[in-house]
This record gives structure tokens, C-alpha cells and sequence, in this order.
């Protein structure tokens, strides 16, 4: 009875001696495994016998706008929609109306320029006085100094209540009117910056609306980008071609971003080339990104590890294992592409693998 509790006991008891070598250092590739060991675990092996060409596997792809041509229309200031002169999936050029909005705010804002307006003109008549004093020798220069000063002081004023205007949505000749103590306006249109189709419409006529509040989304498809989701590792080159399954379309890799989803996936940005006027921002479809180079093996998804970001396999040595990093290109039905520093007649571990990293991790000083 105690024998046959022993021998139960003996992997696990093996496992334990092999991970309590601790050391600061990373894990070394290559570790020895006596083959009593090997046996006591139940560690399997597969010869690779042949490589298959590499493929480009499909991936998941989301058609997205560059954030250039994909933008809100906002408020300029507080006020009440009166009028909405455009219905969604409108197109629009640049400079058309949208909609208008009464604004008390608007008002405070023109009596402001016209305020500085004033102290503008008075400011220059002053400083025109003092100088004529200073050349008749009737004042010191530093009076027409301080002229000068107040005279700076109210043109940039007016500078900057003339810009929060223009800000606000009116035009150069309004703001000029204004200026010179004419007519105020009591409402502003709010127009299209860039060509597009309204893709999304916020408000409605007697809507209150804050500053900054988005009113209108407009979009121009004339360039779009693809987010695709490949797995962590996927070995992506700027430039290199990605094919659209299904669609005539031309597009190539951009750049690879680093963070990584909940589904272990990295986002791929992509830029259509060729074709952008066959997709349709937000529809998602399929691609093809060629992910290794050279050949690839075809090994049992238990064949592969992962540790610190990277999948590994482990390939039989004389001594032991060698931990092989890989590159993992594709996957289904239990069976992955892998393509890495392997060669036919090798032997791979595909068994009792979770023993071995055990193993490999406690010998190179890992948990």
C-alpha cells in the first residue's frame, strides 16, 4: 500500500524538486531531463517530419476613417438649435450650413469687441496727443511711453475678442461690422468645415445646447484604414502587402500596436491603398496577413507554451529539451502553424508539456 502510494507520489514529488531551484536569471534554452524522469512524467514526443510553406491565415478586420476625416461638429457656444438644415446620411461640402443656434452668449461676446473697440479708438487718440505734446516740448517722453502701453494693451484686446467671435462661428466681415458699433447678430450658423456625409445628427430644432457639445458627425471616406486583431507575436513588417478576402481592394501594413486585448490579439493598422470606395466604415470582414517567413510545422496545440509573451516548444536534446521560441502563424482543430528554428527529424514535445515548462522554468531560475 505505502509502495503504491509512493510511486503516485513520485512525478509530482519530482515536479517540486525541479521548480524549488530558484536564481535571478531567466531561463536557459537548453535543460537536462534524465530519461527516468521523462517516463516517470509521461512526456510524449513527435518527430517533424516535413514543413509546410507558410500561409497567410485569414484575420478579423474592422474598416475605420482616419481621425482627420472622421469628425463632430460642435457648438460654439450656448444657445437653442432654431433651424437643422441637414437630414442624416446627407452630403455636404465644405462651408455649407448645418444648422443655427440663438445665443444670449453670443450677444455678451460682440458687446465685449465693441467695448474694446472703444477703449481701441480712445487709446489712439491718446497716444496721437502725447506724441504731438512730447514734439511741442510740453510733456516728458515717458507719458507717451505709457500711451503707448495702454494703446498695445487695447489692440490686443480687441485682438482677442475679435478671434473668440470668429471662434464662434461669424465671418470676417461680421466681426469687422461689429467692431465699428454696428449691427449685432443674435444667433450664428454653424457650418461644414470638410466634404462629407452626415453619418450622425444630435440635435433637433428647440434643443438647448452647451458649448462643445457634439451636434454633428461628419465623415469622408476618400481614404480608410483596417484594424485587424492578430495574435500576440505575429511577426508584421510596415509596407508588406495584406489582402481583403472577397474584395478587390489593395492595402498594406502600417503598423503593429503594442498593447494587447483581453483575447491575447494585437491590433494591426492597415491603409487601403487601392479600392476604399468598395468598403463601408464599420463593416467588418476578413484578411489575409502573410504572419511567417520561409516554412512552417504543423504540431499539436498542446505542443505550445507560452511565457513571458512568447510561445515556445520544446525539442528533444541529448541531454534533455531545448526551449525553442516560435512564431504561432494559425489554429484549428487542436493542430498549430508554427514556424521558427526547427528542423525535420527533430523530436518535439507534444505530452505531459506542462511538466516540462515546470521543469524548464525551475532550472532557469522562473516560477
Amino acid at each position: 500500500m505505502l509502495s503504491s502510494r509512493r510511486r503516485r507520489l513520485w512525478p509530482a514529488l519530482l515536479l517540486s524538486g525541479w521548480a524549488s531551484v530558484v536564481g535571478a536569471a531567466a531561463p536557459a534554452a537548453d535543460f537536462v531531463m534524465a530519461p527516468a524522469q521523462l517516463q516517470a512524467l509521461g512526456v510524449g514526443v513527435q518527430k517533424l517530419v516535413a514543413a509546410v510553406p507558410a500561409v497567410a491565415a485569414p484575420a478579423p478586420a474592422k474598416v475605420v476613417l482616419p481621425p482627420e476625416l472622421d469628425t463632430w461638429v460642435s457648438a460654439p457656444v450656448d444657445g437653442v438649435v432654431t433651424q437643422v438644415l441637414v437630414n442624416p446620411q446627407d452630403t455636404v461640402k465644405p462651408g455649407q450650413p448645418l444648422l443655427r443656434l440663438a445665443s444670449p452668449a453670443l450677444g455678451e461676446m460682440q458687446l465685449r469687441l465693441m467695448e474694446a473697440g472703444s477703449r481701441l479708438q480712445l487709446a489712439q487718440q491718446t497716444l496721437e496727443r502725447e506724441r504731438r505734446l512730447l514734439d511741442e516740448g510740453i510733456v516728458p517722453a515717458r507719458r507717451v511711453q505709457e500711451a503707448d502701453a495702454a494703446h498695445r494693451s487695447a489692440l490686443a484686446g480687441q485682438r482677442q475678442a475679435e478671434a473668440a467671435l470668429r471662434l464662434a462661428g461669424l465671418g470676417d466681415d461680421a466681426v469687422q461690422r461689429v467692431a465699428a458699433g454696428g449691427r449685432m447678430q443674435d444667433g450664428v450658423t454653424v457650418s461644414a468645415r470638410m466634404a462629407g456625409w452626415v453619418t450622425a445628427l444630435e440635435v433637433r430644432p428647440g434643443q438647448r445646447v452647451r458649448e462643445a457639445d457634439a451636434l454633428v458627425r461628419i465623415a469622408n471616406p476618400r481614404e480608410v484604414w483596417l484594424e485587424v486583431q492578430l495574435p500576440v507575436g505575429s511577426p508584421v513588417t510596415p509596407g508588406q502587402a495584406v489582402t481583403v478576402l472577397g474584395r478587390d481592394v489593395t492595402a498594406v501594413a502600417q503598423a503593429l500596436g503594442p498593447l494587447v486585448s483581453e483575447g491575447q490579439t494585437q491590433t494591426l493598422r492597415v491603409r487601403v491603398t487601392r479600392g476604399a470606395a468598395l468598403l463601408r466604415p464599420g463593416e467588418v470582414l476578413q484578411v489575409a496577413v502573410p504572419r511567417a517567413a520561409g516554412n512552417s510545422w504543423a504540431l499539436p496545440q498542446a505542443a505550445v507554451v507560452h511565457h513571458e509573451g512568447r510561445a515556445h516548444v520544446f525539442v528533444r536534446t541529448a541531454r534533455g529539451f531545448s526551449a525553442v521560441p516560435v512564431v504561432v502563424s494559425a489554429g484549428a482543430a487542436g493542430v498549430m502553424q508554427v514556424s521558427g528554428n526547427l528542423q525535420a527529424g527533430q523530436e518535439v514535445a507534444v505530452r505531459s508539456v506542462v511538466a516540462i515548462k515546470s521543469a524548464w522554468l525551475g532550472h532557469g531560475g522562473g516560477e
